[in-house]
């Protein structure tokens, strides 16, 4: 299972979703680490490999699933110890079943479980024994670790699940259940119907406050150097280097990003010249050769802020584009800042934040919410 254990590794510019969980590898001693799982189907073991190398790891021992008693361990640069009375709860099949399914999540498909389950659905819908058998088949091929979370149920586990596919008269696969009843499979028929009808309310249901994600695909603000202003930028005038005045109190500065850089410095002297830089890289230059304010780095989004709002107060066409994006992610490149740009995933795109941000504002006074 996923859960909050969120990574990613970069191939040739792309995001490549992943998870992590612990394991033990094999290399003299045996040593306590991560196996990175990832959505192409590679596995970081100390290196990456194929699913089908995986598998041959498993059966070589290199990812350790058995840990002999005695056998020395060690976390790097944490500790080590010996194993004393060993007991894993792990088998090269289990965990490369675990494996499998946690890279079909990660790219959204079905796993065991959610193949199982459409099959206990097929049976409910038509309940023949060539279907039962299906189910029985698909629910024994999830991973044994993981059928008690199967139904998501913390107080029946998967009782009604693996009863159902046993069908009266059958065994589970838990010896202690002894032989299914038609009372124990009466009561599992019932609690499925209640959760089919359970599932079919939450369907309906439409959240109080709108969607999670967006509905308009994402825009992108790529890195340009725009030095005139132009009829119809499109997204180029998104960019805080677009050459569109703001005025702030008595001052007045020929982009944002001018603004931006000459409010930074600590020198009086310096902002002027700053603000009156021939394009906004020379503006950064400048401001690069000079101080920064005492505590700039704790002040800077919020005049950032400010100064998109002044933007787009100032400028209505440009406001006019920003709201054409809706309700889209903005990414926003900035060569150099990874604070301020995306830069293919590895900055952290406040840019774009902050234009998502006055793109609500200015919605608000669309609909006429009044200021709070």
């Amino acid at each position: 299972m996923i859960g909050n254990r969120i990574t990613h590794r970069t191939a040739d510019g792309v995001r490549i979703p992943g998870t992590w969980r612990h394991a033990f590898i094999r290399n003299g001693r045996y040593f306590l680490t991560d196996l990175f799982i990832y959505a192409d189907g590679l596995i970081d073991c100390w290196g990456l490999v194929t699913i089908e190398e995986f598998e041959e790891n498993l059966r070589t021992g290199w990812v350790a699933t058995s840990l002999p008693e005695g056998a020395e361990a060690s976390v790097h640069g944490l500790a080590h110890w010996k194993f004393s009375e060993p007991r894993s709860w792990q088998t090269p099949e289990l965990l490369l079943a675990e494996v499998r399914d946690t890279i079909d999540q990660l790219n959204g498909r079905p796993d065991s479980t959610g193949r199982c389950l459409a099959a206990v659905d097929a049976f409910l819908a038509d309940r023949t024994e060539e279907n039962r058998a299906a189910a029985h088949a698909a629910f024994l091929a999830i991973p044994e670790s993981q059928r008690r979370y199967a139904l998501g149920d913390m107080d029946r586990k998967d009782w009604p699940l693996r009863v159902l596919v046993a069908g009266p008269g059958g065994q589970t696969y838990l010896s202690f259940d002894g032989t299914v009843t038609q009372k124990d499979y009466d009561g599992a028929l019932a609690y499925f119907e209640e959760r089919a009808r359970w599932r079919a309310e939450r369907a309906k249901r439409v959240p109080a406050d709108g969607p999670v994600a967006s509905h308009a695909p994402a825009v992108h603000v790529y890195q340009t150097f725009p030095k005139e202003p132009v009829d119809d930028p499109g997204t180029v005038g998104l960019r805080n280097d677009y050459p569109a005045p703001i005025t702030m109190g008595e001052a007045s500065y020929p982009s944002v990003a001018h603004a931006y850089w000459a409010l930074s410095v600590a020198q009086p002297e310096v902002r002027g010249a700053i603000a009156t830089a021939e394009t906004a890289s020379a503006a950064r230059t400048l401001a690069a050769e000079a101080p920064r304010r005492e505590g700039w780095e704790h002040v800077r989004t919020a005049v950032m802020t400010r100064l998109l709002r002044a933007k787009y107060d100032q400028h209505p066409e440009l406001a006019e584009i920003l709201l054409s994006t809706e309700d889209a992610t903005v990414i926003y490149d900035d060569m150099e800042s990874a604070f301020w740009g995306d830069n293919a995933g590895r900055g952290r795109n406040w840019t774009g934040r902050l234009l998502e941000l006055v793109r609500s504002e200015l919605h608000a006074r669309r609909t006429e919410i009044p200021e709070l």
